[in-house]
């Protein structure tokens, strides 16, 4: 058994009650989320890629941070407490996981304030160092570094820096940084990662649905998540007809993993430094 930093708020989860070593071994797609129903949102390509898959080669597993607490809260959930509510994202979290078919389901237990410092950074590391200690994901989702919700950037930071010390070995393949708190429809085309989710829009809408508190809250997720791959499809080809009915678009963090000598924040600046050229050269051929 894995021993988490929280470990008495802490929630392991798998489906198919095979030991959790046994589950993060087989993991072949794993995304790392501050939020629940972040990971639904940002990595359904890696859902949606493991669906049907069961006991086969690709199995999905999840890993949630952050406790839910400061989740908003109207109508039906407008009374609860901070740790009613904490229980109900639990609860929701671990029914998209038996929706989705996942192979695992993490629950860190943090709260969002805790992992912005130095200590929580620290012990957000610890347990996600000991979650890659038992698994070897072929991919990772995480959130894009050009997301604007701070407890995502800190997930962030705190997942990049572990895969930057894993052994060469136990390295994903590819590591994505995936649209939640802010899409990547500004990145110049070539550099997008291009991820179909075309496919079962019915998954898709009753994982996000199955967070009724952050709905119901306040928050329709569900409609913008959906609207959102629409639209990247519908607007990546100018001419046409569209390629994939819905798209995520993820940014490539592959390299930073793998080459120490990458200084992670002038690697994200470049991508903003061709989005200004491209800007900037479409202006100028008009204008000057």
């Amino acid at each position: 058994m894995i021993e988490l930093h929280n470990h008495t708020s802490s929630d392991i989860f798998i489906p198919d009650d095979v030991i959790i070593e046994d589950a993060l071994a087989r993991t072949s797609h794993l995304a790392i989320g501050a939020h629940s129903d972040d990971i639904e949102i940002m990595a359904y390509h890696g859902i949606v890629d493991c669906y049907g898959y069961r006991k086969k080669d690709k199995w999905f597993g999840g890993v949630t941070v952050t406790d839910g607490r400061g989740s908003s809260r109207v109508g039906p959930y407008s009374e609860c407490s901070d740790d009613e509510m904490i229980e109900i994202r639990k609860v929701e979290q671990r029914q998209a996981a038996m929706v989705g078919k996942y192979g695992a389901m993490i629950q860190l237990g943090y709260n969002s304030s805790e992992i912005m410092g130095n200590t929580g950074q620290e012990n957000l590391k610890g347990d996600l160092s000991k979650i890659f200690d038992q698994s070897c994901p072929n991919i990772v989702y995480t959130h894009n570094p050009a997301d604007k919700h701070d407890t995502h950037i800190a997930v962030l930071s705190a997942a990049i820096q572990v895969m930057r010390e894993l052994p060469e070995e136990k390295k994903p393949k590819q590591v994505l940084g995936c649209e939640v708190w802010r899409d990547l429809d500004w990145m110049p085309d070539e550099d997008k990662v291009l991820l179909d989710v075309s496919y079962r829009e019915n998954l898709a809408n009753a994982l996000v649905s199955i967070f009724d508190s952050q709905i119901t809250g306040g928050k329709r997720y569900d409609r913008a998540a959906v609207g959102r791959r629409y639209a990247n499809a519908t607007f990546f080809h100018a001419e046409g007809n569209d390629k994939a009915e819905q798209l995520t678009f993820a940014m490539d963090l592959t390299p930073v993993i793998y080459d120490q000598s990458i200084n992670f924040c002038d690697y994200v600046m470049d991508y903003l430094d061709k989005f200004k050229i491209e800007v900037k050269a479409n202006i100028d051929h008009f204008f000057n």
